[in-house]
């Protein structure tokens, strides 16, 4: 029997029980959508993540109290309290080469409170005049906080993008007054919108001198980080490993009781998490197109047993074993394949939706559409051999018999 005459066969037998075809279909609608969403949500997670933190700055370096290792978390632990960074820590750190500029930062949560009488809870960082350099921040109104502020531990504060319309709304800030745990600042500037790197968001950040957030809201002498500007990517290991040495001397410890990471590190770490979980998700997503296979395997059986006679009668006039179990294996892989193609649409949909609405960058994998298409093959071979086999072994004398 010709390849062709198998095609339309096997074409007009599932035209036949249109309903049963289309929901058997659905596992592999559904299983091919979740894996196409997941892998493309997941690509596009990277690419945003890896956006925005290179847009805080090129050639950076973060130096962070205690002990943490990339893929592992940012957590002060084992050797090393999370208080060992002051002031000395970032004088002996401009005393290196290579480095454009340090920003030492003090970050806490305070109840907020603005003229107009809008009350929040936000994340307030005190910073030195050189944040803006190290972190690539840019002023969309007013001005950054300098020198002279925190020489002078002026009360100001910048406002992040998010926080100027929590605390304002529609109202110029400039100028305002807002009570950061009791304490009355000047509104001097907005930020402009950044985006989420991963871990913060300075959109919803205020910034103030780090020096006022040290002395008279904090209470405390340590920094949570020191930002260190390189001047190139490839000084920044030798700048690293000299922080390290300099430091360690100067705790005198043996070991580091702090840690340094590059944007490398970071982007590494948050890019292995979202693998993990793309990952873990695509295997949950597949586990549906496994039922979807099951149930095309039990639709085939049922369809093999209707059509018994039939199957008895072709085999009777010359039909070939061969040509049986190539029909029907030919419809087992027709159905996962629409079924994969309406889901590869269906995924790529849910991907735009769920991308304009989390502000996620769209990217649909082609190697997504690939693997979806060869699985959906794969499950339609796997699945509808079984079928196909008995429907071939039939004995056409006992088949024409069957009632």
């Amino acid at each position: 029997m010709k390849f062709n005459d198998l095609l339309k066969e096997s074409l007009s037998s599932l035209k036949a029980n249109k309903l049963r075809t289309g929901l058997t279909m659905l596992g592999i609608i559904i299983g091919v959508a979740s894996v196409i969403s997941m892998i493309s949500l997941g690509e596009g997670s990277k690419i945003s993540i890896q956006r925005s933190i290179e847009s805080l700055g090129s050639n950076n370096l973060i130096v962070f109290p205690g002990i943490a290792q990339p893929g592992r978390g940012f957590i002060a632990s084992g050797r090393g309290g999370a208080e060992v960074l002051k002031m000395r820590d970032v004088e002996e750190i401009k005393k290196i080469e290579n480095i454009i500029a340090i920003s030492p930062e003090i970050q806490r949560r305070f109840q907020i409170v603005s003229e107009v009488g809008n009350n929040i809870n936000s994340t307030v960082l005190g910073i030195s005049s050189n944040f803006f350099i190290v972190r690539n921040i840019q002023i969309a109104d007013g001005e950054e906080i300098s020198e002279d502020n925190v020489k002078l531990f002026s009360r100001v504060a910048v406002l992040g993008s998010n926080i100027t319309k929590d605390l304002f709304g529609d109202i110029n800030p400039l100028g305002k007054k807002i009570r950061i745990n009791n304490l009355s600042f000047k509104v001097i500037g907005v930020m402009q919108p950044k985006g989420s790197t991963g871990f913060v968001s300075y959109d919803d950040f205020i910034l103030v001198p780090y020096t006022v957030m040290q002395k008279q809201l904090a209470g405390t002498e340590y920094f949570n980080s020191i930002a260190v500007k390189v001047n190139s990517k490839e000084n920044i290991e030798k700048v690293r490993e000299e922080i390290e040495e300099r430091l360690v001397k100067l705790h005198n410890v043996s070991e580091p009781d702090f840690s340094i990471f590059s944007q490398e590190d970071i982007l590494n770490t948050l890019t292995s998490v979202i693998n993990t979980f793309t990952i873990f998700l695509s295997f949950i997503a597949g586990i549906s197109l496994v039922v979807g296979g099951i149930g095309i395997m039990n639709m085939m059986l049922t369809s093999v047993t209707e059509r018994t006679r039939e199957i008895g009668l072709r085999k009777a006039i010359g039909a070939k074993k061969s040509d049986i179990l190539k029909q029907i294996l030919l419809e087992s892989i027709f159905i996962t394949l629409i079924g994969g193609l309406v889901g590869i649409i269906l995924g790529s949909t849910i991907t735009f939706v769920i991308g304009k609405i989390a502000n996620i960058n769209i990217l649909i994998s082609v190697k997504a559409i690939l693997i979806s298409v060869f699985i959906s093959t794969l499950i339609g071979m796997i699945f509808g051999y079984y079928p196909a086999q008995k429907a071939s072994n039939l004995d056409p004398i006992e088949a024409l018999k069957y009632e």
